[in-house]
C-alpha cells in the first residue's frame, strides 16, 4: 500500500468492483477493501436471470468472480479487511481497518446493505442452528423438511422457490394479505405445488430446544389476533435490508433510514466522497444498478482526482 492511496473502494459487492475495475482502467491503482463479505449480497444469490450479456443466466458468485478478475486484470489491489472507523473531516482521509491504517484522497463507498431481523428472542437463540438470512448457503442442510420464510418481496419469492429443490414444504409467511415481490417471480412461487403462503400474519417467537433445535414458529394472525404454531425445522428471513453506514454516522449525509445521499454524480456530502449500490439505494436494489453507480462514482473520483491535481485541493 502506498503512503496515501489515490483511490480506496470499500466493498467487494457489484459496485465496488466496478468501481475498481473502472478505476483501475483510468490508471489509479485502486486498493479495494473487501470487507466482511467477499462479493457481496450477490455472492449468495444462486442464479441471476435479469444480468444483461448472460441469456442462459449464471450464479452470483460466478459474477463476482469475473468482476474481480476483470478488476485485476487491470491493476486493482486487494486487502481482506473490515474498516472499523474513518476520519473523513481532514484531507487525505483516514481509514482504520482490523490490521491496516490507509490514508486515501478519494474513497468510493460500496458497503452495501445487510439482511435485517426481526428482532425476536427465538431468532437470536436459534441463528445459524434454524434460523437464516440465506436460503443458497444453509438450504442443503433443509432435505425432506419443512420451512418458512419471512417476507413478501423478490427475495422471499426466491428464497422460497429456492428451498424447494431441498425441503418437503415451504411456508412464505407475509406481514400484509398481498405480496410485493414482481409478478413474474410471485407466478413461479405460485405455480410450485411445494410452496404454501400464509398471509397477514407476524411471526412472534422461534420454537424449538438446544439440542433438537428448531421445531416451529409462533404466528399471529393480524386481523383476528389468533396464535398458531407453524412447523418447520428451519425459518427464513427475507424481510430486506439496512445500508451498512454505521462508520459513516456523524460525518456523510444520510436519509432518515441511514441510506448514504449522493448527487447525480455519486457524490456524498464531503467532497472526494462518493458512493455506489446499495449503500445508497434504497429504490432499485439490483445488480445492473449497482453496477452502473459504482460505475458513476469510479468516474466522478477520477474527475475530481484530475482537478485537484491540476487546480490543487486545500487539505483540511
Amino acid at each position: 500500500m502506498s503512503d496515501v492511496e489515490k483511490v480506496v473502494v470499500l466493498g467487494s459487492g457489484c459496485a465496488g468492483y466496478t468501481a475498481a475495475i473502472y478505476t483501475a482502467r483510468a490508471t489509479l491503482s485502486p486498493l479495494l477493501i473487501s470487507g466482511t463479505m467477499e462479493g457481496g449480497q450477490l455472492s449468495l444469490t444462486s442464479e441471476i436471470e435479469n444480468y444483461p450479456g448472460f441469456p442462459e443466466g449464471l450464479g452470483g458468485m460466478e459474477l463476482m468472480d469475473q468482476m474481480k478478475k476483470q478488476a485485476i486484470r487491470f491493476g486493482a489491489r486487494f486487502v481482506n479487511d473490515y474498516i472499523k472507523k474513518v476520519d473523513l473531516t481532514k484531507h487525505p482521509f483516514t481509514l482504520w481497518g482490523q490490521e491496516n491504517e490507509i490514508k486515501a484522497e478519494t474513497l468510493i463507498v460500496c458497503t452495501g446493505a445487510s439482511a435485517k431481523k426481526l428482532g425476536i428472542e427465538g431468532e437470536e437463540k436459534f441463528f445459524g442452528r434454524g434460523v437464516s438470512t440465506c436460503a443458497t448457503c444453509d438450504g442443503f442442510f433443509y432435505k425432506e423438511k419443512e420451512v418458512v420464510v419471512v417476507g413478501g418481496g423478490d427475495s422471499a419469492m426466491e428464497e422460497g422457490t429456492f428451498l424447494t429443490k431441498f425441503a418437503s414444504k415451504v411456508t412464505i409467511i407475509h406481514r400484509r394479505d398481498k405480496l410485493r415481490a414482481s409478478k413474474i417471480m410471485q407466478q413461479r412461487a405460485f405455480d410450485n405445488p411445494k410452496v404454501a403462503f400464509q398471509y397477514n400474519s407476524i411471526v412472534l417467537d422461534v420454537l424449538g430446544d438446544e439440542k433438537t433445535g428448531v421445531r416451529g414458529a409462533r404466528v399471529k394472525d393480524s386481523k383476528t389476533d389468533e396464535v398458531t404454531e407453524i412447523p418447520c425445522t428451519g425459518l427464513f428471513l427475507a424481510i430486506g435490508h439496512v445500508p451498512n453506514t454505521d462508520i459513516f454516522k456523524g460525518q456523510l449525509g444520510m436519509d432518515e433510514n441511514g441510506f448514504i445521499v449522493t448527487d447525480r454524480l455519486q457524490a456524498c456530502s464531503v467532497p472526494g466522497v462518493f458512493a455506489g449500490g446499495d449503500v445508497q439505494d434504497h429504490v432499485f436494489k439490483q445488480a445492473i444498478t449497482a453496477a452502473g453507480t459504482g460505475c458513476a462514482a469510479a468516474m466522478s473520483a477520477e474527475k475530481f482526482l484530475t482537478k485537484m491535481e491540476s487546480e490543487g485541493y486545500p487539505r483540511r
